[in-house]
């Protein structure tokens, strides 16, 4: 087999780099292909000795700090990859990634981590947070939407499998593109993070970047009407200043952190508070392996990843209301949640366990695909028998 790995954009090594870099290790002479490397040197250790290729996006002046508006030419630059050579083509997407360009005897798996969020069920929401809800901008915005829909749409059809990273975004992928597709949840580095070696402390933790959907804001408002009780909010991103104002003498931002600081923080919290509708979500799982309970919002990947009364508890509206009620349901039973088994249900979402199923996965459906190209099995064809 000779595979291409298909990758947006390589800017900062996080969750989805984190994916694409055991895919890596599990098919070694892969290449990798995406839109822009801007990736630091400090981060490149997952891919040393993978040979990448970029599009022409990587030659536009300071790509590394707009790349997101270059957006409207995401799809052209996708396209040019050319990929005739390989076998299989794994697309590791969540904009424009399985767009690429494939043929009839070459196999394209997709792991999609969600249909494009902002040109689909998520537009408003989007179109809101930009401040993009009238005038000539607005409109522009929405008509490049449009076209991306159709892009988007038109795209799926050239996917052979679908892989989602939940059992939410599964529904989104047949909703949205009407093709099944079959669950394997990402990989997290739970062996990285480990029961702590002393007594919980009395404060509860969220860790996240600072984006408007992330819902951080919502969470110290709702500890700034719970003055008696601590949080701790760890990360940066746009809404810092903002969240930071906010905060009550109770309320502690710490901004970005390095990993110990982070983890210890993660091993002494009562509770890890999680207030966003993720597509899976990995600091919940990432808490757990801590052996610290979750409190989060109960729709999207949390869903999956959180045991409502086991590993942790659910609240239902995205209010500081239902975050104090969470609170206070979960200190009535803050005795009966057990840091071992909590770890226990994490463990499940480990790297190795990623690894076997995605590779089961791909070989299964390249047995598939030989059978089906040598045969050309009738079901295929599109030409009536000759009586």
């Amino acid at each position: 087999m000779k595979v291409a790995i298909v990758h947006e954009w390589l800017t900062t090594y996080a969750g989805s780099d984190k994916v694409l870099a055991v895919m890596l290790s599990i098919f070694s002479d892969a290449d990798l292909f995406c839109l822009i490397d801007h990736l630091p040197e400090s981060e490149r250790q997952a891919f040393a000795g993978t040979k990448i290729k970029t599009s022409f996006l990587q030659k536009v002046p300071f790509s590394k700090h707009i790349y997101r508006y270059l957006l409207p030419l995401m799809p052209l630059a996708i396209e040019q990859h050319d990929l005739s050579s390989y076998d299989i083509i794994i697309s590791n997407s969540h904009a424009v990634a399985k767009g690429v360009l494939t043929g009839a005897d070459q196999l394209h798996i997709c792991y999609c981590y969600t249909p494009v969020r902002y040109a689909w069920d998520f537009q408003h929401q989007y179109l809101k947070e930009s401040n993009l809800t009238k005038g000539v901008g607005s409109a522009f915005v929405r008509y490049f939407l449009h076209r991306m829909r159709l892009w988007d749409y038109r795209t799926a059809n050239s996917v052979d499998h679908f892989i989602a990273c939940s059992g939410y975004i599964a529904r989104r992928i047949w909703k949205v593109y009407r093709r099944p597709s079959t669950v394997i949840y990402p990989n997290v580095e739970v062996d990285d993070f480990v029961l702590g070696p002393g007594p919980r402390e009395k404060f509860y933790l969220t860790a996240s970047r600072m984006v408007p959907y992330k819902q951080i804001q919502l969470i110290v408002e709702a500890f700034t009407r719970m003055p008696d009780r601590k949080l701790v909010v760890i990360g940066t991103g746009p809404l810092f200043k903002q969240i930071q104002a906010r905060a009550t003498p109770n309320v502690t931002v710490l901004g970005y952190q390095p990993f110990p600081v982070l983890l210890e923080y993660m091993q002494k919290a009562r509770c890890f508070i999680f207030a966003s509708e993720e597509d899976f979500g990995i600091a919940p799982l990432e808490a757990q392996a801590c052996g610290t309970p979750v409190l989060a919002y109960g729709k999207g990947g949390a869903r999956e990843t959180v045991l409502d009364g086991m590993t942790g508890l659910f609240f239902f509206a995205q209010t500081p209301e239902a975050i104090c009620e969470g609170v206070e349901r979960f200190e009535r039973m803050e005795n009966d949640f057990d840091a071992e088994f909590i770890r226990s249900q994490a463990l499940t979402f480990s790297t190795e366990s990623f690894k076997i199923k995605f590779r089961a996965y791909v070989e299964a459906r390249w047995a598939e695909h030989q059978q089906n190209v040598k045969f050309y099995p009738r079901e295929f064809a599109r030409v009536k028998d000759v009586p």
